[in-house]
């Protein structure tokens, strides 16, 4: 006996059939984002794309044949295109791994505090508990500097701009290099420690939609290029995902090793987090210990905490 048309499970698949092929659509047109800044806008949203085209397809299973098999079709492409740009950040070196009584560890905190939190005490709870080493904190203030520093008595880089780094440390110096702060909102300085003194820089850039954003990321290159790398920290709300081309030419770009790995920082405001926006990365002179992601402490962002371990080369034999 035919089954009646206009059943519920008919009208999943025909709201299905829109959903996969948009999905389908903007997975491929991503993929043009390896030459236009435009298009590298789509492959921010990779995981919605997988997502969507999941749903879809189990939205399609009690549809008419037709329709059924045009949503599982447009799905499939939505899915392998998706996973194409998800695969290399799933498949790339995070950078040597150190164990956890590592000698001379150095805990990293980035956080995109938000210029509107309203919870600085918990924040400031927060970090204390932590006992970092480095903490970079975008989308600062005055109150923000304060709070901390009142608190905690650590040293701050930056304190009248809305980009600091904090330490318990007193910074050595803060080499930089001018003429680029029209250009990249960044701060730099130099800190000590029992293995010796690393840079540490922090940078906060616009949202990818922004035509400027090619030209922060060659700044951002320039920079980093500037002072010694081996030892270099380098952290940021970087507004682009790890799976867009311009954060996968960073990569190779900068001469560090990203530590993070598809860790979602932003929104905290949805039930599930998936933009990966902000990245600390390190050069080769550090191992990896510990990649973690923080609470939600009032920001749309999560803070993010990396654990590095200086690398302890073999001196050269004497001769």
């Amino acid at each position: 006996m035919r089954r009646p048309s206009g059943t519920i499970g008919d009208l999943a698949a025909a709201c299905a059939l829109p959903l996969a092929a948009a999905c389908a659509v903007a997975a491929i047109l991503a993929h043009g984002g390896r030459f236009s800044w435009r298009l590298d806008l789509l492959s921010h949203f990779a995981p919605l794309y997988l997502a969507g085209a999941i749903l879809a397809a189990l939205a399609s299973i009690r549809g008419q044949r037709q329709t059924r098999t045009a949503v599982l079709s447009l799905s499939a492409v939505a899915l392998v295109a998706g996973a194409a740009l998800i695969a290399p950040e799933l498949l790339r070196s995070t950078g040597p791994p150190a164990p956890a009584n590592a000698p001379g560890q150095i805990k990293v905190i980035q956080f995109n505090v938000a210029r509107s939190n309203r919870e600085l005490p918990r924040v400031v709870d927060w970090l204390v508990a932590q006992r970092p080493d480095i903490v970079t904190i975008n989308e600062s203030s005055p109150a923000v500097r304060d709070a901390i520093v009142k608190r905690t008595g650590w040293h701050v880089s930056g304190g009248m701009g809305d980009l600091m780094i904090f330490s318990p440390q007193k910074r050595l110096t803060m080499n930089r290099q001018g003429g680029y702060e029209m250009v990249v909102n960044w701060v730099n300085a130099t800190y000590p420690s029992a293995s010796g003194p690393y840079e540490v820089m922090t940078a906060h850039l616009r949202w990818p939609n922004w035509p400027e954003i090619p030209l922060q990321e060659r700044t951002l290159g320039v920079l980093t290029a500037y002072l010694p790398r081996d030892r270099m920290i380098l952290t940021g709300d970087f507004n682009s995902t790890p799976w867009s081309f311009i954060r996968q030419r960073d990569d190779s770009a900068f001469g560090l090793i990203r530590r993070d790995r598809a860790v979602a920082t932003w929104p905290t405001w949805s039930p599930v987090a998936f933009l990966p926006i902000d990245h600390i990365y390190a050069g080769p002179g550090w191992a990896t210990v510990k990649v973690v992601r923080g609470p939600n402490l009032g920001s749309d962002h999560y803070p993010l905490i990396v654990t590095l371990a200086p690398i302890t080369r073999p001196s050269a034999a004497p001769r």
